[in-house]
């Protein structure tokens, strides 16, 4: 009988279990006897920490889903105090580290609001937080709060132990850093970030120089993928003490990056997410050993605007040139005047701009532009020249600037006037050039011509002043008052983002403006500058876009929202859609939007109209109306406002100048803006009917 197993497999199966066996406990002996010691001291001084784990921040995009504002992956090198404070000099190692990380282009974190060289002084400009923190440090340092910076400077060298040894600028740098880091224990506020978005260089440079007391955090940092709509999108920052009451509410950490400005700001909560937490094991020398997520991040959604970013690249490159080129123009000319003696003839220069356009139908706002603007990508960079700029280029002119509307206001006031019967599409006046009701009392307000005698529409079209005097002092200002209220001037538009509400010209609100003095008492005279939308009118360029909106729909006036859509991260889930919201309508006979209409049509299309000689020629057809002001502290700023196309309008276009001359000279830049809308909309449509035909 042949046996199944023979001796001799036997033999060597026995073998190989005991050379298994053997290196087992040699392997053993090993880690438990020779080395158990330190493996044992190594575990002793792990450190094991639960860390907050940031969720990625949604997405930006245009209407089209073109992409504005995205994350990318960044290094932050944070201070591990434990390690840095037990080297022999931890001062050295701050300053060697400050030093390469300077040299290699990266900037680093330092609270202190001193000067960085002697003779030291505090900063200009203090933010309420770093005062609040100074002031805590001092307290718990032992000096008084009105202690100078040099008081300050002598107590951190004594309280940080900063050798003699190194120069005044060199102990400014380890203070600054140690008081960066000691501020966070004062006071319970966000982590200290050392460095964000340092370069690989850079690390490579402190690990190659055995700089220790450093680790390396992923994170992520804000993408601006365009170079347009900066006073739209806003920017991000980590928490104050003040946002901190509102964000810790919902959740948020101390450390948390909250939006600051713009978009980003108005729709934090949905651009946010839910940060995630993770255990964190590293050896004593900080490095990690073991990640564990305990609760997953959960990133925040995206948000789709309604703005057109190319539309709002033309209508900035648009705005921009024209304000360039215009002020070279009056440099040189001023130039000439002067050297002739000539100073009566100087001309102020343009100090800031905007434009706004609109969906007609729906009260989207498809651009917003407010020049002179600024890069986000550099914003930290440049904001301290930013806002000692006398031109306010943080300013948002398009949402917050309030311009007196001038002859834009006109067709309001022939809306009132025909809805309320106080003229009739008949009605003539005579223009000579002079209003003289009120010649005996001293005032004898003039035209910009003599019009001879005309109606409603032809007024409109010639923009004749004498005509609306007669209209307004008819009419009278608590009509004009509550038209405009219908009309959603002087009110704010809904928009999301901050704006100015304006006000338009009132006794009231004259009373209020002159309050204690004899200016404060309307007379007949204000009444007729209203109705020319000058006197004390202050109105939004975004107001007036949504006005000249109600002005081609007949009479809907539309909430304004730049916000369009929300989705999921994934994109996989539609959270929002906006619809049309209504901000009231202004319901009249279907004559009166025809009179008011046809006449803006006038302004553009009708040889002598105002805005003729820029869009006579343009398809399709445009209705506009220019407006001239003469403002108390830029000379004349000027408006233009227009709609297209005139026979099934569409988009609305408003275009503000502060010391602008003439709202004529603006239709340039609103014809660009409707090239591009137009040219755009024909190639999309011809795209769309080339895939019908495909498929």
């Amino acid at each position: 009988m042949r046996r199944l197993i023979s001796p001799g497999r036997l033999a060597v199966l026995a073998l190989i279990v005991a050379a298994l066996l053997g290196l087992y406990i040699t392997t053993l002996y090993k880690l438990q006897i020779v080395e158990g010691a330190e493996y044992y001291e190594a575990s002793t001084n792990s450190i094991v920490s639960t860390e907050t784990v940031v969720a990625a921040r949604g997405n930006i995009l245009d209407r089209y889903g073109r992409l504005l504002v995205s994350n990318r992956n960044c290094n932050n090198l944070l201070i591990n105090s434990t390690t840095l404070f037990e080297e022999d000099d931890p001062n050295a190692m701050i300053l060697k580290m400050c030093t390469i990380v300077t040299e290699n282009g990266d900037t680093y974190t330092d609270d202190l609001p001193i000067t960085t060289t002697a003779p030291f002084e505090y900063v200009e400009n203090m933010t309420s937080l770093q005062s609040t923190r100074l002031q805590a440090w001092l307290a718990a340092n032992g000096l008084d709060s009105d202690a100078t910076a040099v008081e300050v400077m002598a107590k951190m060298r004594t309280r940080y132990n900063i050798d003699s040894n190194y120069t005044a600028e060199e102990m400014r740098i380890i203070a600054g850093v140690r008081y960066s880091i000691n501020i966070r224990y004062v006071i319970n506020t966000s982590d200290y970030v050392y460095a964000e978005d340092v370069s690989i260089d850079t690390i490579t440079a402190l690990m190659e120089a055995d700089v220790t007391g450093f680790e390396v955090q992923v994170s992520y940092i804000r993408e601006y993928n365009t170079e347009y709509a900066a006073h739209i999108l806003g920017y991000t920052g980590l928490m104050n003490e003040t946002e901190y009451e509102t964000y810790s509410e919902l959740g948020y950490k101390l450390n948390a990056t909250v939006g600051k400005a713009g978009v980003e700001k108005a729709f934090e909560e949905l651009l946010h997410g839910s940060d995630g937490t993770a255990t964190v094991t590293r050896t004593s020398e900080g490095v990690i050993t073991s990640t564990v997520y305990t609760e997953e991040p959960e990133p925040g959604n995206h948000i789709y605007l309604t703005i057109d970013i190319e539309l709002q690249a033309v209508a900035e490159s648009a705005l921009a040139s024209y304000i360039e080129e215009t002020n070279a123009e009056r440099e040189i000319e001023n130039e000439a005047a002067e050297q002739l003696g000539n100073t009566d003839d100087l001309q102020d220069l343009i100090t800031g701009g905007a434009v706004v356009a609109i969906d007609v139908n729906t009260g989207e706002p498809l651009c917003i532009v407010s020049y002179p603007t600024y890069s986000l990508s550099t914003l930290m960079e440049d904001y301290s020249d930013l806002v000692s700029d006398s031109s306010s280029p943080l300013f948002n002119r398009a949402l917050s600037g309030t311009y007196a509307p001038g002859s834009t206001f006109k067709p309001l006031v022939a809306l009132a006037a025909l809805d309320t019967g106080a003229i009739s599409a008949e009605t003539e006046y005579e223009c000579t050039g002079i209003f003289e009701k009120y010649a005996e009392q001293g005032y004898s307000p003039r035209c910009t011509g003599s019009h001879g005698t005309l109606t409603v529409t032809k007024a409109l079209t010639y923009s004749c002043n004498v005509f609306f005097y007669n209209v307004g002092d008819v009419l009278g200002i608590s009509k004009i008052d509550e038209y405009a209220a219908m009309m959603g001037l002087g009110e704010t538009t809904g928009i999301e983002l901050d704006e100015a509400s304006g006000a338009v010209a009132s006794p009231e609100y004259k009373a209020q403006v002159y309050a204690g003095t004899t200016e404060a008492d309307w007379f007949a005279g204000d009444t007729l500058q209203a109705a020319i939308g000058q006197s004390i009118t202050g109105i939004t360029p975004i107001q007036m876009a949504r006005y000249t909106a109600a002005l081609a729909n007949s009479g809907t006036v539309y909430n304004c929202s730049i916000l369009k859509s929300v989705s999921s991260y994934d994109y996989s889930e539609s959270i929002y859609e906006r619809e049309p919201s209504v901000y009231g309508t202004v319901e009249t006979h279907d004559y009166v939007w025809s009179l008011i209409q046809e006449g803006m049509y006038g302004v553009a299309n009708e040889y002598g109209g105002t805005a003729y000689s820029v869009f006579y020629d343009f398809t399709p057809q445009v209705a506009a109306k220019t407006g001239t002001t003469q403002s108390s502290t830029s000379g004349n700023d000027a408006f233009f406002i227009c709609y297209a196309p005139y026979d099934d309008p569409e988009v609305a276009v408003v275009v503000a100048v502060e010391n602008g001359a003439y709202g004529a000279n603006l239709a340039t830049i609103a014809r660009e803006v409707l090239e591009y809308y137009f040219d755009f909309e024909q190639s999309t449509q011809q795209i769309e009917d080339e895939l019908t035909l495909l498929s």
